[in-house]
């Protein structure tokens, strides 16, 4: 089914929460074989980021040019911001591919 998901997307947020780390894996996994941008959101509760960034990044093994951000799922704002880092590195995943 998540074939059928991503059919056209420009890319993906994996939203995870800190909570539950190994839960992750698997959408993290899906998309980097299939070779589509992502990024992660590390999800907030109650404006708390429970991790640092770079703890989390290092416990999943998430490549350094892959971005990782704060987020609450909650908030407009925040989720505004999350789909907007997401286009900015879909744009350059493109255009780096394209050099190559």
């Amino acid at each position: 089914m998540w074939d059928d998901l991503v059919r056209g997307a420009i890319g993906a947020v994996v939203l995870v929460d800190t909570r539950r780390l190994a839960d992750s894996f698997a959408a993290i996994d899906f998309f980097e074989d299939r070779g589509l941008p992502y990024i992660v959101g590390l999800n907030c509760f109650d404006g708390l980021l429970q991790h640092r960034i770079e703890d989390v990044r290092e416990a999943m093994s998430i490549d350094p040019n892959i971005p990782i951000i704060s987020c609450d799922a909650r908030n407009r704002q925040s989720t505004k911001q999350t789909l907007i880092t997401l286009v900015e590195h879909a744009m350059h995943h493109r255009m780096t591919a394209g050099a190559r």
